[in-house]
């Protein structure tokens, strides 16, 4: 049976989305300085893991888990070494290399991203209009990576900003590739983060070799884990399935980088710079732009 509609409870599961997200720029930041990238992901993917089997099995989906053949679990590999395998150790190095509020707003630029990789992967031509979203946006980047100084080009750290920049392309590939994925969401990212488990940890062996960490690290960890990687997914399907308008409830995710930047300064201790909110709204009006021309032609077209 489909759940009846409630534009007031989607407005309270989209906000607590949104209020989790804005923290989730000042736990990855935190918790690098305990952990690298990759023990980051691993510890946090185990959470993870658990959490969404324990949601799975409250939402009574567990039969789900039963009835999976093969070509799932081969999805679900692949899925897995793009989101979360690559996507977050490319995004947790690109953290421990940039000020979180560099980071934060270059990697939230994901959707002007995939409107680029929408042309030769989904043979969707760009419009005027998309055309000023994106150089409106990719300005604004280059704003906070520069602090301001856009005519030095200078950057504290090329690296960082290029890491930022390609997370915001695994993800886009992962949101096209999953426009096709006929699982449930919440069994498949479950799924996604088995599988990839033995990748990541692997790669922890292979390159750092286990150690023993500090329980501030894996509280952080266990942080990103629960609400990054699981709750927050889930409370925004939630919201996405009871709004009876859901452009309005996507149109709150642009509180999430300003709400960041609150917590980025009192958590983490970083002295935000004029540049840095000057940057972030040039990105903000970008992506409003291009959402609005995706509306009027229809969305993504194949």
């Amino acid at each position: 049976m489909t759940a009846p509609k409630n534009q007031r409870l989607a407005y309270v599961f989209a906000l607590l989305t949104v209020g989790l997200w804005s923290t989730v720029a000042s736990a990855f930041k935190l918790s690098l300085r305990y952990l690298q990238p990759a023990e980051l992901l691993f510890y946090a993917s185990i959470v993870s893991c658990i959490v969404l089997l324990a949601v799975i099995l409250w939402q009574g989906k567990g039969g789900e888990l039963r009835r999976l053949q093969r070509q799932d679990w081969l999805a679900s590999l692949g899925f897995g070494a793009l989101n979360p395998f690559l996507y977050y150790l490319v995004l947790f190095k690109a953290y421990e290399l940039l000020p979180a509020q560099q980071a934060q707003p270059i990697n939230h630029t994901w959707a002007i991203t995939l409107t680029l990789l929408s042309i030769p992967l989904l043979r969707q031509k760009i419009t005027g209009r998309q055309i000023v979203a994106i150089a409106v946006s990719y300005l604004g980047v280059l704003i906070i990576s520069t602090q301001g100084k856009i005519w030095s080009l200078h950057f504290a750290s090329p690296t960082g900003v290029g890491l930022a920049l390609f997370s915001t392309v695994i993800w886009s590939l992962y949101w096209v590739f999953s426009t096709r994925d006929r699982r449930e969401p919440v069994v498949g990212l479950f799924l996604n983060f088995c599988c990839s488990l033995p990748l990541t940890g692997g790669y922890v062996v292979l390159v750092h070799g286990l150690r023993p960490v500090e329980s501030a690290g894996l509280l952080g960890a266990a942080y990103i884990g629960v609400f990054e990687m699981g709750i927050a997914y889930v409370f925004w399907l939630k919201a996405m399935k009871l709004s009876t308008d859901t452009a309005r409830i996507a149109n709150l995710i642009f509180i999430c980088p300003f709400l960041s930047l609150i917590f980025i300064h009192f958590l983490v201790g970083e002295q935000i710079l004029p540049a840095t909110y000057i940057g972030l709204l040039f990105i903000v009006i970008g992506l409003v732009l291009q959402g609005r021309s995706g509306r009027e032609d229809g969305g993504l077209r194949s």
